[in-house]
């Protein structure tokens, strides 16, 4: 395999060079990480999950009209995507009280919320990504007001999209977090859906019994949890029922 520029390393994901100009390979690890990395897995056969479920929500969000840096899928563990300037925060969007929310606001996790809470968080590892208001994001230059405003809209859509999804599959969309890119196209610019959605970056609930299908499982020491992630993938049609846990796959030569 030909050697590829390693452009940024995450904790579950890399990004290589792409073919072409304007893309990048993203690459799916079994890295699993909890508190800013301080408990960290090797769980086989996650990437390969996380790429399948991820490529199956862009994908469909891509026929609807949501911009997204997903192209297509190459591998198992691999998708080509666009190049993007990641604006650096992250946006959580809140359904049912769980997590931090639940601990804040002294809630019991599973409490309906009134509406849909949308909360923005500065992608900062070494700070634990503090949750920040609009004016600290506009005062600190990381978005300008009209930025804010579109990817609010974007993360209700998907919201919406994603809770319809989930919900066919006997599955609560409890919360989940997206990042947001500026793509530039010759003179214009507009924001768009990066990073990846997967049981990584959602909590989700099975409908009846509430269990947990996310990395609330790596989390918390439930166990389980790539059964957990490929019983999302084979409800989400992902997977056939019968196929046993995806494992190996290509690994991208380290630039």
């Amino acid at each position: 395999m030909s050697r590829r520029r390693k452009i940024y390393e995450g904790k579950a994901k890399d990004l290589y060079e792409g073919p072409e100009p304007g893309t990048l390979v993203q690459h799916f690890k079994d890295d699993a990480t909890a508190g800013n990395a301080e408990k960290h897995a090797i769980l086989d056969g996650k990437g390969v999950i996380n790429n399948r479920i991820s490529e199956h929500i862009f994908s469909h969000l891509n026929a609807i009209g949501v911009g997204t840096h997903f192209i297509k899928r190459l591998n198992m563990r691999e998708q080509l995507i666009r190049e993007v300037e990641i604006i650096p925060v992250e946006v959580v969007v809140r359904n049912i009280a769980a997590g931090t929310l639940a601990k804040r606001l002294g809630l019991d996790e599973g409490t309906p919320l009134p509406r849909s809470i949308v909360e923005f968080y500065y992608k900062n590892d070494a700070l634990g990504d503090p949750m920040v208001s609009d004016e600290h994001i506009t005062a600190f230059g990381w978005a300008n007001p009209q930025e804010i405003d579109e990817m609010m809209a974007l993360a209700i859509r998907v919201n919406d999209f994603l809770s319809g999804l989930f919900l066919g599959a006997g599955i609560k969309l409890v919360d989940f977090k997206i990042e947001c890119g500026r793509l530039y196209e010759n003179d214009m610019m507009r924001i768009i859906l990066a990073d990846e959605i997967s049981p990584d970056s959602c909590r989700l609930w099975d409908m009846k019994s509430d269990e947990k299908l996310d990395k609330d499982r790596f989390r918390r020491d439930l166990g389980g949890v790539i059964d957990a992630y490929q019983e999302v993938a084979r409800r989400l049609g992902v997977l056939q029922e019968n196929d046993p846990v995806p494992t190996g796959g290509p690994r991208l030569v380290k630039g």
